[in-house]
């Protein structure tokens, strides 16, 4: 075992405890150790796709970052092609949910997916598609 030190923010150190307590692990390692996997898996998977998809893009976001809307909304106008609706939701005060429904060459979705991830206040992003075309 290789041992690693990280930083977290209190509030997701102590979410994270909860579940752990909630799901009965006996250590933060284990738990790390498991969450890092399904993210490996997750990761996997949506790099394992290839040729049409049709899904719907996550984003939760803080609304209150400088330029996050804006930031949002130019990367969906480089992908028009494949982006066919949106839906914002008001989760709280402070963030927002944006659905975006996308069609199209599953590398295209991928771009813009990570171009999403990597946008300052994004705090979460997640791809959720299946084979389009009437082959399902």
């Amino acid at each position: 075992m290789m041992r690693i030190s990280m930083s977290l923010p209190k509030e997701i150190l102590n979410d994270f405890d909860e579940v752990l307590k909630d799901r009965g692990y006996s250590s933060r390692s284990k738990g790390i150790r498991d969450a890092l996997k399904d993210y490996i898996l997750r990761y996997q998977w949506m790099n394992g796709m290839e040729g049409d998809r049709i899904g719907l893009v996550t984003v939760i976001y803080d609304h209150h970052h400088t330029g996050v809307m804006e930031d949002l909304m130019d990367v969906q106008h480089d992908y028009t092609d494949c982006i066919h609706s949106t839906m914002r939701v008001q989760m709280t005060e402070k963030y927002f949910l944006d659905v975006i429904v996308v069609n199209g060459d599953v590398k295209v979705i991928r771009d813009l997916t990570n171009k999403i991830m990597r946008l300052k206040g994004v705090e979460h992003v997640k791809l959720t598609s299946t084979i389009a075309g009437e082959n399902q």
